[in-house]
């Protein structure tokens, strides 16, 4: 058994696994969705190397990890600007959707309406949830 299917589950992440963990998969979707998620990055060493990535651009960075139990993504954006929000999705087409929309400027009161995020604060702090 590779690393990768090692670190992801086969069960759980054919896919991911098959392209070689969740950063490649995110870049394709964001390819096939046609959107920009800025930089894709992931650790280079250990099994989180496969399960873990970070887009980055200039409003922040958004943290995507895996669900170790059952299949799903979980998203954490941290602003600049000290706005930080949470939310997970089964969809990984969801998650370049939301990566872009924060990306272009899309506030935390409209990533709320058109995604569901458990926790979401503003720079200072008030929770807007």
């Amino acid at each position: 058994m590779s690393d990768v299917s090692t670190a992801l589950g086969v069960r759980l992440y054919p896919d991911l696994v098959e392209l070689g963990g969740l950063a490649s998969a995110l870049a394709l979707a964001a390819t096939r969705c046609l959107v920009d998620v800025g930089r894709i990055s992931a650790p280079e060493q250990g099994r989180s190397r496969f399960t873990c990535a970070e887009l980055t651009c200039e409003r922040g960075r958004i943290s995507v990890a895996l669900g170790s139990q059952a299949r799903y993504f979980m998203i954490d954006i941290s602003g600049v600007d000290g706005c930080r929000a949470h939310c997970d999705t089964t969809d990984l087409d969801q998650v370049v959707r939301i990566a872009d929309a924060w990306r272009v400027g899309v506030g935390l009161a409209e990533l709320r309406a058109r995604f569901h995020f458990d926790h979401a604060t503003e720079g200072d702090n008030t929770t807007v949830v």
